[in-house]
This record gives structure tokens, C-alpha cells and sequence, in this order.
């Protein structure tokens, strides 16, 4: 799937919807073609993100920007930056065996000499001013469970458009984007109840493409073959697909899923997380 381009599933015609109340106008004006590449979870992946919107009209990041533990090379990362390798090495152990218990233990022993917050800020501040640099003109993101979205106005600058419950219209389509993940015992900076995420799907309404950090709920999508668990997906997002049938699902979040991509409906559902290791974009092209 990285890096594929792929059409639309028919044509075009009387099927372009109206940007709506929460609607915003991107810049890209309608034209014959138009090329979008998409990314997500692109943890820190800054060399590869930079080439990321090329030969594009508009770059879509659905989050999931920082790195804190790099499940494959566990040197990588706030947190090894802190505590050191042989540490990430247990806590992903742990994680991986489910014994969050366990886990909880083990990081708040080695946070208890270190002033939490202001470290962990500092670390995000220096990758964001990275990331957020490395955007091309323009984009459209929004938030990962793992971001910081009280940071993001300091970094997005005029070219950048963060979106969350909300929608844009690109080459003639409407996108609505839903950020963050949902609440899980791995307490990620950026988790909602399952009430406030239902309600953002809500707020975006009837859209061709709906972009999404976390995948629907279902479980070769929100199953993770390496971290051996399943994520959590949304049952909001689902019940959004099936009774609005978008053109396109696209989100990430999941790194080595059970399925990429299945249809759901009408719906062609797509994880796009696969940046940080791959660093390819996926490719929308109508």
C-alpha cells in the first residue's frame, strides 16, 4: 500500500457536497486533476517528511508527530533520551505483555527524581519546531494521541491548517478531519472519551474523504501483528461510515495492522500509518 496512487472510486459528477457551517475553503482551486499525499504517525520522521508533499497539491498529516519510545529501535526517542536504552527496553517489554500495571511502576520510579512536565515539553518543543518546519505549503493536519495540541498554534505557521471536528475542501472535495485517539491505559497526551470523539465525527457531518487519526472499530484494522494487542478503534467512526458513506476512510495510528485496508460499504477504509518507518506517503489522486 505505501506510496500507491490511487483513484477514485467512480465519477465525479453531482457529487461534490457543500463545505457546510463547519466548513473551511482551502486554497486549492478546482482543476482537472489533483494529488493529495497523506501521512500519519510520523514520529519524528523529519528528513523524510520534508519531501513528503512533493509533486502534491496538498500535503494531509493525521498526526501522531512526536517520538517517545520507537517500538523498533528503542535508542530512539523522548524517552530513552531520558532514562536510557536498557529502561525503554523494559517498558516496552512490559507494554508489549500487557502488565501496564507493571509499567506504570517502573516510569513513575525512574520520572521521580525528574520534573515531569517541563522535560517532556521541552523535548516535544524541539520536535515540533523540527516537524512543523518541514511542512510544505499547504497542509492540513491534525492531532495524534500522542501530541501536544496546546503547543501546535506556537508551530503551524500560515501554510499549516489544523483541523479537528472540522472540514475542507480540496480540489472540489470535502475532507472533515477527527483527531486524537480515545482514552486507554496507556494515558497518550491526547485521549478523549468515547462521548467527545462521537461528537466531533458528528460535527463533521457528511464528507467524500473523512480523515481520522485512530482507525474504525474493527478488529483487522485496530489490530497490531508486532505489538501483538489490539488498539483502540472507534465505534462512532464506523457507525459514521456506514450511514454516511464516504468516498474514503483514511487514518493510521495502528503501525503493523492486521488489514491496511478493507471495504466497508461504499467505503474504501486505508491506514496511512506507516510513514515513520516507510517514509512514503499514501497518494490520492482524482
Amino acid at each position: 500500500m505505501a506510496g500507491t496512487q490511487d483513484g477514485d472510486r467512480g465519477d465525479d459528477s453531482g457529487d461534490i457536497r457543500d463545505g457546510g457551517r463547519n466548513g473551511i475553503r482551502g486554497d486549492i482551486r478546482e482543476s482537472r486533476r489533483t494529488r493529495v499525499h497523506v501521512v500519519s504517525d510520523v514520529h519524528g520522521n523529519v528528513r523524510d517528511l520534508a519531501g513528503a508533499g512533493e509533486g502534491a497539491d496538498a500535503l494531509i498529516c493525521l498526526g501522531d508527530l512526536v517520538l517517545f519510545i520507537d517500538y523498533a529501535d528503542h535508542s530512539r526517542g523522548i524517552f530513552p533520551d531520558l532514562f536510557g536504552a536498557e529502561n525503554t527496553d523494559r517498558i516496552v517489554e512490559l507494554r508489549t505483555a500487557r502488565r501496564y500495571e507493571e509499567a506504570r511502576d517502573l516510569g513513575a520510579r525512574l520520572w521521580a527524581g525528574v520534573d515531569r512536565r517541563p522535560a517532556i515539553e521541552k523535548a516535544v518543543r524541539k520536535q515540533y519546531a523540527e516537524l512543523f518546519a518541514a511542512f510544505p505549503t499547504p497542509t492540513y493536519a491534525t492531532y495524534g494521541n500522542v501530541d501536544m495540541p496546546s503547543l501546535w498554534p506556537e508551530y503551524a505557521g500560515p501554510g499549516t491548517t489544523v483541523l479537528d471536528g472540522q472540514r475542507v475542501e480540496i480540489g472540489g472535495r470535502v475532507f472533515g478531519f477527527v483527531g486524537g485517539g480515545l482514552r486507554t491505559p496507556m494515558r497518550t497526551p491526547y485521549e478523549v472519551s468515547d462521548e467527545e470523539y462521537a461528537a466531533k465525527i458528528e460535527a463533521v457531518g457528511e464528507v467524500d474523504v473523512l480523515c481520522t487519526h485512530i482507525p474504525p472499530e474493527v478488529p483487522e484494522l485496530v489490530y497490531d501483528t508486532v505489538a501483538r494487542r489490539f488498539e483502540r478503534g472507534s465505534r462512532a467512526l464506523l457507525d459514521a461510515i456506514r450511514r454516511t458513506r464516504p468516498r474514503y476512510s483514511l487514518f493510521g495510528h495502528v503501525h503493523q495492522p492486521l488489514a491496511r485496508r478493507m471495504r466497508i460499504g461504499a467505503t474504501e477504509c486505508v491506514n496511512v500509518g506507516h510513514f515513520a518507518g516507510t517514509g512514503k506517503p499514501w497518494v490520492l489522486e482524482w
